[in-house]
């Protein structure tokens, strides 16, 4: 896929069979299905496109929450809408603990569990041969290129279902990191995001270890690459090393996302997050003495088992001085099998509601106070893609994550342009 193309195009292909991918949840089950789709298309298979029915439907489920389990079902339903005669295959996190269910939806005719996933289009194609597992090489609908390093998680926190779903923390070998993001840089991709369900976990079951800021070492040093940006990664795993790497780098995105969950002790102990908030205030103070500029996002849970209006102020508190600019704000979800599905003490749902509309609101005078700081400032913009509806009105982000539009006359997708941002 060569980005150089204005509009971007997939590789093309042999006609033969249609497919559909709809795809939920987080950067790795992006990922996953970036692999799925070009496993399908090196065997000549054609992504149908728009309204276009296809022959088989893939659903790359999520379940963190219950309305990612409502919206799971909703898009197989959708499929068989689309085309009732159609073979519907049904993997991701969902797939884990609700197979009954889904295997009981019209249409279904397989359901992969996450570790099956690298032999799913084997199982597709049945009597076909479909190409190895390894890797993706490039990014469908997207400038910035995902590559997962890293899968499954050791934490158990409370409340989440993710290392039931995806099993303990595994990491990819370095060898096959670079040869990935070669692939990525050889066909045009500029800003690798770096993507684990705990990324900074990468490394340690590997002999010898590893750890994330070597794979940010390694990729420093490929030419090509212009950015490397990190998805999520916990407050216990940022590292003195990370810090020092982001403040010095050339590459490395100034902006990391560290969730919050809550701002209050005892809800953190709930939650059996392995941190206080002190540790929290510390951390960003320290991110910030290095990376002076450094952008902040974070998660936030609200309606926890036990949150009284104290534990919920603490929460705003917190989320007031780190000034973040952006904050994913969740309800708390009961997922069965966590520790948290048995707690009592839920607050009401309308409290839940008046809560959540007060921290986004405060979420949002934290967004533009952040903003303001970089007013009138002349800084480098990766282009993305055009706005919608608007052929001379280009979108894409600073370094720090800030996302920016231009008017530009010719197309400058996937370009580097410095902008004074107003």
């Amino acid at each position: 896929m060569n980005l150089n193309d204005p509009e971007g195009s997939a590789p093309k292909k042999a006609a033969g069979r249609f497919f559909k991918i709809f795809t939920l949840g987080c950067k790795v089950n992006q990922y996953d299905t970036q692999a799925i789709r070009e496993r399908l298309l090196e065997a000549g298979w054609r992504e149908a496109a728009g309204r276009r029915k296809a022959d088989t439907y893939i659903v790359n489920t999520c379940t963190v929450t219950q309305k990612a389990d409502r919206d799971s079902l909703y898009y197989i339903h959708r499929c068989t809408r689309e085309n009732k005669r159609a073979r519907i295959v049904v993997t991701g996190c969902m797939s884990e603990t609700g197979d009954r269910q889904l295997k009981e939806q019209p249409g279904v005719v397989l359901v992969v569990k996450n570790r099956d996933k690298p032999a799913l289009v084997s199982r597709i194609l049945k009597d076909c041969d479909a190409a190895p597992a390894r890797g993706i090489s490039f990014f469908e609908g997207h400038t910035r290129a995902f590559l997962k390093i890293q899968d499954g998680c050791n934490n158990f926190c409370s409340y989440c279902k993710v290392p039931l779903v995806r099993g303990v923390s595994r990491s990819k070998q370095p060898e096959r990191i670079l040869e990935e993001a070669r692939q990525l840089v050889d066909n045009g991709y500029r800003e690798i995001v770096l993507t684990g369900i705990c990324l900074g976990s990468y490394g340690s079951d590997l002999k010898p270890a590893r750890s994330l800021v070597s794979v940010i070492d390694d990729l420093e040093k490929m030419e090509g690459i212009w950015r490397i940006r990190m998805s999520s990664i916990e407050a216990k795993e940022v590292s003195e090393g990370l810090i020092e790497r982001m403040s010095r780098s050339k590459k490395l995105c100034p902006h990391i996302h560290i969730p919050i969950q809550s701002g209050d002790n005892d809800i953190l102990r709930s939650m059996r997050r392995k941190y206080t908030t002190q540790d929290y205030i510390r951390l960003v103070a320290k991110l910030k003495r290095a990376c002076p500029g450094v952008a902040l996002t974070t998660d936030v849970l609200i309606g926890f088992p036990g949150e009284q209006e104290l534990h919920f102020r603490n929460t705003m508190d917190l989320v007031e001085k780190i000034v973040p600019l952006r904050t994913h704000i969740f309800p708390f979800s009961p997922r069965l099998g966590t520790r948290a599905y048995d707690l009592k003490g839920r607050p009401p749902v309308d409290v839940v509601k008046n809560r959540f509309d007060r921290i986004q609101r405060v979420a949002a005078a934290c967004t533009a106070s952040y903003q303001k700081r970089f007013l009138s400032r002349v800084m480098p913009v990766l282009i993305e893609s055009r706005v919608k509806g608007r052929t001379d009105t280009w979108e894409g982000y600073t370094e720090n994550y800030l996302k920016v539009m231009c008017v530009s006359s010719r197309a400058s997708r996937n370009r580097l342009i410095p902008l004074r941002l107003k």
